[in-house]
């Protein structure tokens, strides 16, 4: 019997074809995104080194998100990622939807960032 693909092995398996092109240097590193049920991650990764320069997530004990499923966390996680990058001397990064559809909270934290000053 052949056994059903999973949701989460279809993500992955998008998300190894987006990889395949596009990947962070040092002028232009990658905005990589990471959503669950609970919570919603955001990294700003060089891949040429192979180093986080920047992350946030809603995991953090920062005050004003009180949860992390829903678009006004991710709102706030990409404005909190784009002033990390900002002050590590980042403009311009490359966006890794991480296999997820580009709605929802992916495009609110996408956004959010554009608005906060990230160029993508």
């Amino acid at each position: 019997m052949i056994r059903p693909i999973s949701r989460s092995e279809i993500r992955e398996r998008i998300h190894t074809r987006i990889r395949k092109k596009l990947a962070g240097t040092t002028e232009r590193p990658r905005l990589a995104v990471f959503r669950s049920v609970a919570h919603i991650y955001a990294q700003v990764i060089d891949d040429s080194k192979g180093v986080t320069l920047a992350s946030a997530s809603t995991v953090e004990k920062v005050a004003g998100t009180a949860t992390g499923g829903n678009v006004t966390a991710a709102v706030e996680i990409g404005k909190r990622i784009a002033e990390r990058a900002k002050e590590k001397g980042i403009a311009k990064v490359v966006f890794d939807r991480g296999g997820y559809l580009y709605h929802g909270r992916v495009k609110a934290l996408a956004d959010a960032a554009r608005e906060a000053g990230l160029e993508f």
